[in-house]
Parts: C-alpha cells; structure tokens; sequence
C-alpha cells in the first residue's frame, strides 16, 4: 500500500523540486548571458581545470557529468570548435581519446568561475545564511550517502 505524502510533505517535496530546478536554470542562464556557456560547458571547463593534467579520459569526463558518451562526445565537438577544449588520441587505446583544456578555455574558466561563484552565493549560500547552509549541506549529504549506498551510483563532485 503507498503511504502518500502529507500536506506538509507535499509541500516541502515540491519546494525542493522547484530549487532544484530553478536554481540550475539562474545559473545557467547567467553563464549564457555573461560568458556564452552552457552550464555544461562550465562543469566540463571545472573537471578539467581540477585536474592536475588539465586532462580527462573521455568515459572518466562521461561519468563526472553524468553524460552519455555519445552526449558527451557532441558537447565536447561543440566544445572544440569554440577552442575551450581540444580532443588527443589516447596512445594506449586507440578507440579512447581525452579532452584536454585549452588556453582560451582555461581563459574562459577563469573569467566565469568569479561570476559562478558571486551567483552561487546569491541565490543559496548568502541566502541561506551559514547555520541554514550547513543544515542543507548536511541533508543532501544524507540524500546523495543514500544514493551511492543503494545504487551504486558514484559521488559526481567530492
């Protein structure tokens, strides 16, 4: 037998539903309109900037942002014509290849990353204040432990 939700719940569920949609969405269109990025733009620019090589295997950048390879691969091509990534053969594996950051994308990153961050504090951190914030840190800590246990699902961001 289902248990439905309660008014209450109801109303909490959707709550989250909603900031978790809208926020994404300010986000992004405030990557759009300042940098002309997508937000997947930016996640990929983040992973390869963090790496110490500036580099990721194709399948490893696929799982970071929970892409499809084939996702991926069409975002990544876009990625190079823009010259914010370039692709290399893999030397070991000649069906792998990595994307690699390049100078403008590391320029691009350099110049979002402050005005992703100031819109990051704006609409959540700031917002919240930091007991609120910690709070809300530690509730999807809870969701995402969930997951991973469950699903076997990997942490996209540590």
């Amino acid at each position: 037998m289902t248990r439905w939700l309660s008014d209450n719940e109801q109303r909490n569920w959707r709550a989250w539903l909603n900031a978790s949609l809208l926020l994404p969405d300010r986000l992004s269109r405030d990557l759009a309109e300042k940098h002309g990025l997508t937000m997947a733009d930016y996640e990929i620019l983040v992973q390869l900037s963090e790496h110490p090589e500036q580099r990721l295997r194709m399948s490893e950048l696929a799982e970071r942002t929970l892409s499809s390879r084939s996702r991926l691969s069409h975002q990544i091509d876009r990625m190079v014509k823009a010259d914010l990534v370039a692709r290399e053969a893999c030397s070991d594996d000649r069906r792998g290849s990595f994307a690699v950051l390049t100078d403008n994308g590391w320029k691009t990153i350099m110049a979002a990353a402050p005005d992703h961050v100031m819109a990051v504090r704006e609409h959540l951190v700031d917002l919240l204040g930091p007991e609120r914030f910690a709070e809300f840190g530690d509730t999807c800590s809870i969701i995402v432990d969930d997951l991973v246990e469950r699903s076997g699902a990997r942490r996209v961001v540590e």
